[in-house]
């Protein structure tokens, strides 16, 4: 992707600050974030880069989007991310997540801005029953708000797209890991392990298994993947494995140098790690390799990867 004017949401956050760093020398990048999840320090080095403008804003406030002007691409991957504590503050995902997009919606449209990539999630598909899930799985029956959310924004860029004729492509990610995240099982367990060495608090009962694809072959790939579509569509990103939230643990003991580490499971509700977390979550990327995309780390590697980048940032 290059020689476009793209407004990043979410710029300031763990895939926004990402995708940022990647776009900036070959686009010019707005980008706009609230700072609620984090102090914008993982833009501050491109704040010196001509080709880089970041804007604290809200895009849940009309009057933070009205003034920004026209774009070739909105990247949105603004969000409400706390899918944990989705039960206790529904609302919060509601806002966040639908209302936030609606607005960017309606601000594309008034300003004729032809395409937009959005970060999805795997949680729309709530407990699937075909694994690996591909995208034409339905019902669609999310067991979390944030799904819920993710769902809802999904259905408003379709109409939308089908209404005044832009491009939508819509990604739904796995559990997505590496440099920048401020919150996941990677930054809970070595926040834990650093604050008592002898014991890790495990959230339900460590049987949780999950694909995790690395940040980098996450933001390489949306772009790839965006250039090459000519309508709006769906694509899975993730990988073909999945990792066990034991074996995440394992490894962050091993390269924390610990031994003896105790772990106590909180079991949770069937063995879940609190209500709407999803034990087993497996996308198919059939259509994702059928492009001529290939990750560069499978899901071991890239929890591998994440933990020692997390390390070097903790």
């Amino acid at each position: 992707m290059q020689g476009k004017n793209i407004l990043l949401t979410g710029a300031a956050g763990f895939i926004g600050s990402n995708m940022a760093e990647l776009l900036v020398n070959d686009n010019i990048v707005t980008g706009i974030d609230n700072l609620s999840g984090t102090d914008g320090r993982f833009v501050k080095p491109l704040l010196d880069n001509k080709n880089f403008r970041f804007l604290k804003g809200d895009i849940t406030r009309e009057e933070d989007l009205s003034s920004l002007g026209k774009f070739d691409l909105v990247i949105h991957l603004a969000a409400n991310s706390d899918v944990r504590y989705g039960s206790e503050r529904p609302l919060v995902d509601l806002n966040s997540n639908v209302i936030g997009t609606v607005n960017l919606l309606e601000m594309m449209r008034k300003n004729d801005i032809p395409e937009m990539v959005f970060a999805s999630s795997s949680t729309v598909y709530g407990e699937a029953t075909v694994l690996p899930t591909p995208e034409e799985y339905g019902p669609y029956l999310p067991i979390s708000s944030y799904g819920a959310s993710k769902m809802s924004c999904e259905g408003f860029i379709s109409s939308y797209s089908h209404y005044y004729g832009f491009r939508g492509s819509i990604f739904r990610f796995a559990n997505i890991v590496g440099k920048n995240s401020t919150h996941g099982v990677i930054f809970d367990f070595i926040r834990k392990l650093k604050n008592n060495s002898r014991e890790l608090e495990i959230l339900g009962d460590g049987s949780q298994r999950k694909s995790y694809m690395h940040v980098s072959d996450c933001i390489s790939s949306i772009l790839f993947i965006h250039e090459k579509l000519q309508k709006t569509d769906i694509y899975n990103l993730g990988n073909k494995e999945t990792t066990s939230v034991v074996k995440i643990a394992d490894l962050i003991v091993t390269k924390m140098g610990l031994r003896n580490v105790n772990y106590r499971f909180t079991g949770g509700i069937d063995g879940r790690g609190w209500k709407g977390d999803v034990k087993l979550a497996q996308l198919s990327i059939e259509r994702l390799l059928s492009k001529g995309w290939k990750n560069r780390y499978n899901s071991d590697e890239s929890v591998a990867l994440a933990i020692d980048e997390a390390l070097a940032q903790l």
